[in-house]
């Protein structure tokens, strides 16, 4: 629900009534599209109970090239995810009655919605409801007040890695486990294994350099492409879930290994 306690925006501020140079005629700043208008222009869902916020995000995306739709609560935000078939949602936390996490459980649940990119939008501050999302399988997050060309940002980023155009071709073997960069599909002893983008983006920089310990830090900067300004605890949840996938025992991985003071590495061969 919304929290009347934090101003919508940290920054940009929208700008006096007669925009200044390079800003459309609402004041909103001209954000040029992300090429051949943002990929025949994909649709992304916004869902927020505050319409202040809902139409600053539609402002700014739809000015980034994308088509926008909204809801303010999760049932509706259901019943569009499966009429229009979004390439990405922004999903508010505290939505009333059905809140962002049951929404993202059962979107995750269902093998139709189950890749869907979404990016959580909150003005929780605990660190343990950011972790509790990212381990149901959202892909980002971003925290109330917040800026709107970060937002955009974010969206193309996550879009970005959802897509993969450029992964580079090959298949990566580690004991029964298999990682197929062109396909982006992993198979662990021939079957199936159902992953998120950012949870197979961070597989593949690990599995990559089988062996190499990477820090948090390096792998938030590899993952997101970019300088991301998140906490290392991310990570953790993202690596939670694959393990959770992919390991045989969770509890004593195979495949991803800690490295303690450091951060985590991929197995030169399986133990």
């Amino acid at each position: 629900m919304g929290n009347p306690g934090f101003p919508i925006l940290l920054q940009p501020a929208l700008g006096p009534l007669a925009p200044p140079a390079g800003r459309g005629e609402t004041g909103v700043p001209q954000i040029p599209p992300g090429g051949r208008q943002e990929r025949m222009t994909r649709t992304i869902l916004v869902v927020d109970d505050e319409p202040g916020i809902v139409q600053i995000a539609r402002d700014y995306l739809d000015r980034a090239g994308f088509r926008v739709i909204t809801a303010g609560d999760g049932p509706t935000a259901l019943r569009l995810v499966r009429l229009e078939r979004p390439a990405l949602m922004v999903l508010d936390l505290m939505l009333p009655g059905m809140d962002g996490l049951d929404v993202t459980r059962v979107l995750r649940q269902d093998p139709a919605t189950r890749k869907l990119p979404i990016i959580m939008l909150t003005a929780r501050v605990e660190e343990a409801d950011r972790l509790i999302g990212l381990e149901l399988g959202a892909d980002d997050y971003i925290t109330k007040p917040f800026s709107p060309r970060e937002l955009v940002a974010r969206v193309r980023a996550v879009l970005r890695r959802s897509e993969d155009a450029g992964a580079p071709a090959g298949v990566i073997r580690c004991g029964d486990l298999s990682v197929d960069l062109e396909r982006r599909s992993v198979r662990r002893g021939g079957e199936p294994i159902e992953l998120t983008a950012t949870e197979f983006d961070l597989l593949a920089v690990l599995a990559r350099e089988p062996g190499r310990p990477f820090t948090r830090a390096q792998l938030l900067e590899r993952v997101y492409d970019t300088h991301y300004t998140g906490y290392d605890r991310t990570i953790d949840a993202h690596i939670k879930n694959l393990r959770r996938k992919i390991e045989p025992d969770p509890a004593a991985p195979r495949y991803i290994l800690t490295v303690y003071g450091v951060g985590y590495k991929f197995a030169e061969s399986p133990a």
